[in-house]
């Protein structure tokens, strides 16, 4: 959000917490508005297209942003995990992009979801979550072929981020989990969330990414090397 309102474009951002969305947003600048809203709620997806309307004048790009996350081994997961992370990383993503279509497709626009390197690597303790980001990874293929050449669908695969979300899902296990991800990423560290930002304002760029379409990205610090 924050990097896309700096290279001048008009952004709206979408979230649950409206209080968090509005700090957000002036942090960000004045070219941030904001939409609270839950993106798993029926007639979510009409309500963020309507806002983004109203707000923007049209759609040019759409960014699914929106994750869930929980980690645990199989014999201790609750099946309504999986449930809640596919309702936020798979369907929630694809009702939005539907929802947009039509902009979209007039103004030859672009989708970047974020995923994760969990969808394509192996990740004993975080299957589900693995297996909705795979699913997230199969739709980003799937839609860049069917929608082409008015859209562009790519996808960004973050190795893990310092964000609240990567803390919440490890809950107690995430001092230890945080040690063997450190040890066994080549950079040696967490990224940021502004080496992710940058990856994804590039595959939104008209020009940059012109040729770029059906694309997973990883950029995870050499993980998925």
């Amino acid at each position: 959000m924050r990097r896309a309102a700096e290279l001048g474009a008009a952004v709206l951002a979408v979230g649950r917490d409206a209080e968090r969305l509005a700090r957000a947003a002036d942090v960000a600048g004045p070219r941030v508005s904001v939409h609270a809203c839950d993106v798993t709620r029926p007639g979510a997806a009409a309500s963020v297209v309507s806002a983004a309307r109203e707000h923007l004048g049209g759609i040019d790009a759409v960014v699914n942003n929106a994750g869930h996350a929980r980690f645990a081994p199989l014999d201790r997961a609750r099946p309504d995990d999986l449930r809640q992370m596919l309702e936020t990383n798979v369907v929630a993503a694809a009702e939005l992009i539907r929802a947009a279509l039509p902009e979209l497709r007039a103004n030859r626009g672009s989708v970047v979801n974020v995923s994760s390197v969990g969808g394509v690597l192996a990740m004993p303790g975080r299957a589900y979550y693995g297996a909705s980001k795979a699913a997230l990874n199969s739709l980003t293929r799937s839609l860049a072929v069917e929608l082409a050449p008015e859209v562009r669908v790519n996808a960004v695969l973050p190795g893990p981020v310092d964000t609240g979300l990567w803390q919440e899902a490890a809950q107690d296990g995430a001092a230890a989990l945080r040690e063997r991800i450190i040890a066994s990423t080549p950079m040696g560290r967490f990224g940021e969330a502004g080496e992710v930002a940058a990856w994804v304002c590039q595959l939104l760029d008209p020009g940059a990414g012109a040729w770029v379409t059906g694309s997973l990205i990883a950029v995870d610090g050499g993980r998925t090397a």
